[in-house]
């Protein structure tokens, strides 16, 4: 376990060397901008991830030469893309071939170091690695603007609940002494990716099975902007009814966080309940084995 270990992180360390330039650029994009600064923790949680799952990811360490070489090959094509891409993208795009090529070496180099049983006993750790990989622009645009569309609905259902007058145009509301405007800086971007990233990290820790840690992913998507319009709403009733300051506060500012764990308490009930069911199934699935087994050894009349 030692010199595979030694071996990785010797391969780490000269694939950083190589790639020092845009890892350098990906960690000044993480610390400039809100929908990238996931990024610093994602290794850090892969690492921790394989740490945890240790004993089923090294249970069986052999390298697999064939398996890497392919996996190695693909990241030199996506670089060498890169290269032809040089001259017709710029920016964040070039760099997201970049850092992915860097992530399928990284894979080449795990493959090579403890070999494929170890790569799929640790397929989500690894594969969590994707995450460092900046999201494109056009793709950032048209998130944000979804959960503008999303956030608003749900912003003007809720006024509507709570009995405020309101009248909508668009993204703009105007409600008594009152008019705001779902901009992109009140889409939620950071809070979602952080919601996001959180309850994938949830199934995986909590549930065994992927129709259940599907059905937790999916569900977040509606409870993005319901917790967003939740936030849109609660401002401006607090700066109608208590003081107009909270729509240019700390809580508007950086209140995020707040509704953040108000979307996971809509979600804690949900996962428990997938947990109790992945515990029925696993009951049902035992006595059925049981009873099988039972029949399969009593003996036959006239034995």
């Amino acid at each position: 376990m030692a010199r595979p270990t030694i071996a990785f992180a010797i391969f780490l360390a000269v694939l950083a060397a190589f790639y020092w330039r845009p890892l350098a650029t990906l960690f000044q994009l993480a610390l400039s901008r809100d929908t990238n600064s996931h990024i610093l923790l994602v290794p850090f949680v892969s690492v921790a991830l394989v740490w945890i799952d240790r004993a089923k990811v090294f249970a069986q360490t052999a390298a697999s030469p064939r398996a890497a070489a392919a996996v190695f090959l693909g990241g030199v094509m996506l670089y060498a893309l890169r290269t032809r891409l040089d001259l017709l993208v710029s920016g964040q795009a070039l760099l997201t071939f970049t850092i992915l090529s860097w992530v399928v070496l990284v894979w080449a180099g795990f493959l090579l170091c403890y070999g494929t049983p170890s790569f799929r006993a640790g397929l989500f750790p690894v594969l969590f690695l994707l995450l460092a990989v900046p999201i494109p622009d056009p793709v950032i645009e048209r998130v944000i603007l979804w959960l503008q569309q999303g956030s608003s609905e749900v912003t003007y259902w809720l006024f509507r609940a709570t009995g405020t007058p309101v009248f909508r145009r668009g993204f703009i509301f105007t409600v008594p002494g009152q008019t705001i405007e779902v901009a992109q800086e009140c889409s939620g971007i950071r809070s979602s990716l952080a919601m996001l990233i959180t309850c994938l990290l949830a199934g995986y820790l909590f549930l065994r099975t992927a129709w259940a840690r599907l059905t937790l992913l999916l569900a977040t998507v509606p409870v993005l902007v319901i917790k967003n319009g939740i936030r849109i709403v609660t401002l401006t009733l607090l700066s109608i009814h208590v003081d107009p300051s909270f729509l240019h506060g700390s809580l508007h500012h950086s209140g995020g966080f707040v509704f953040f764990l108000i979307g996971l308490i809509i979600l804690w009930p949900l996962l428990v309940w997938l947990q109790r069911m992945e515990s029925h199934s696993r009951a049902a699935r035992g006595a059925g084995a049981a009873a099988h087994t039972l029949v399969r050894t009593e003996p036959h009349p006239g034995q």
